[in-house]
């Protein structure tokens, strides 16, 4: 199970570092600019794109997500870019639009502007994109103090529970990560799919929000499915 377990480290953590690629490129674009705009994240995107390209299939998209008020000419805005073609995501930034998305208060925004930490949320059904189960993992972008926004990526739970399978499958017994609400993440038995619940706590796992719950576990935890 500790294969199981770096591995899931190592796959998160490239993804990590992809974004770390991004930041540094939008706090640079950000302070070589009289005026920060919308343009100067033209810059960034050769990052993005490449972000999307060292993991295709697994990443559904990737890009930065502004604060309000960091930009000079637009309030809010997303620099986000989906795979595979990338296409750009155009998404309703109106406050007084019936269709307005306020990511501001999504998790994976708030969470890491409030603690300056990287953070990963999910398995959860992204409806309003794939309508699959994504997990998104952010960082905070800032530039001293000042906290610009945060960049991110979109991993599709099927494509993650792939990249594991040899370390499922070599499990001798049902083994499963679950996030901190007791959501499967990946599991090698078909009882518990990504998103189901289990009710255990598990093995916490450093370095990942996560925990391994042993089939001893999820046994105990599966009649509250």
């Amino acid at each position: 199970m500790n294969e199981l377990a770096d591995r899931a480290r190592s796959i998160i953590e490239e993804v990590f570092a992809s974004l770390e690629e991004i930041r540094e490129s939008v706090v640079a674009c950000y302070r070589s600019s009289a005026g920060f705009c919308t343009a100067d994240l033209a810059g960034v995107r050769p990052d993005i794109f490449r972000c999307l390209g060292r993991a295709p299939g697994t990443l559904a998209g990737a890009g930065m997500i502004v604060a309000p008020g960091v930009l000079a000419d637009r309030p809010r805005w997303l620099e986000w870019w989906q795979a595979p073609d990338p296409t750009f995501l155009d998404v309703d930034l109106d406050p007084d639009s019936l269709d307005f998305y306020d990511y501001t208060a999504a998790e994976w925004f708030a969470v890491p502007e409030r603690t300056r930490h990287r953070h990963i949320v999910g398995p959860y059904v992204d409806f309003g994109g794939t309508d699959t189960y994504m997990l998104t993992l952010t960082t905070p972008v800032e530039d001293g103090p000042r906290f610009l926004g945060v960049v991110g990526a979109d991993v599709r739970a099927a494509r993650f529970e792939a990249l594991l399978l040899a370390e499922l499958t070599a499990c001798p017994t049902e083994v499963a990560l679950v996030n901190a609400e007791g959501r499967v993440v990946v599991a090698n038995s078909p009882r518990h799919p990504a998103g189901s619940l289990l009710h255990e706590a598990g093995e916490r796992l450093p370095g990942l929000p996560w925990a391994l719950v042993s089939a001893r576990q999820a046994a105990g935890a599966s009649a509250n499915l």
